[in-house]
């Protein structure tokens, strides 16, 4: 499937969205890889991944980059070579990119009911507006949160973050598609201004530094 949907947040960011119904197959003579992507393309046991892989090529193709435009840090955050920011997210058949002039991380999860079995080990202080006897909004909220703490831990990308101890997201209800989430690590508090959305039954959701100019 070609293009699934493109985001405009600012004039600066652009997010899209690719549904991959591809085979590998049909995906492989439309990518070239740079000589490490190679090798981590063929390190990859799994074929969903090998696709998401290569699918996130496609969107880069997109805006008009290859995949010899993009590097990695030692930490294995992405890059783009012109100075542009970019992240990176995939989970089953959708993956996503973003790219923008400003510093910013992006998360896609497939909402799943397994998530409240692990909620004590990514949440704390959320607990205090998360209700449980509702159990689709419950999973939403979990699944949003989760994915703010992933973008944020992307934006910042440095050992020792804990999602549970260091990140809080701020109270939100779905229908208002954003909110708010406060890193504490080290001497500093960074506010960060969180966006989500659906997309099918997944949460798409991405985090901006909110002292920075949109």
């Amino acid at each position: 499937m070609p293009l699934y949907k493109i985001i405009t947040p600012s004039a600066a960011t652009q997010i899209l969205v690719w549904k991959i119904t591809e085979s590998l197959e049909e995906l492989l003579p439309q990518v070239a890889l740079n000589e490490s992507n190679v090798l981590r393309f063929n390190g990859m046991k799994s074929e969903l991944h090998r696709r998401a892989f290569l699918s996130v090529r496609m969107l880069l193709t997109q805006k008009g980059y290859t995949d010899f435009d993009l590097y990695y840090d030692e930490f294995g955050k992405p890059h783009l070579k012109d100075g542009k920011h970019i992240s990176i997210s995939h989970s089953h058949e959708f993956s996503t990119i973003v790219i923008s002039n400003q510093n910013i991380g992006i998360d896609l999860e497939l909402q799943r009911e397994k998530i409240v079995t692990i909620a004590h080990k990514f949440v704390a202080a959320e607990f205090s507006f998360l209700k449980q006897e509702f159990l689709q909004d419950y999973i939403q909220k979990l699944t949003v949160i989760w994915g703010a703490k992933e973008a944020i831990f992307k934006i910042r990308n440095e050992p020792g973050i804990s999602f549970k101890d260091h990140i809080e997201v701020k109270s939100f209800e779905i229908k208002e598609s954003r909110t708010k989430a406060i890193l504490h690590f080290g001497n500093l508090q960074t506010l960060y201004e969180i966006y989500f959305e659906e997309l099918e039954n997944f949460s798409l959701v991405y985090a901006f530094e909110s002292n920075l100019p949109k």
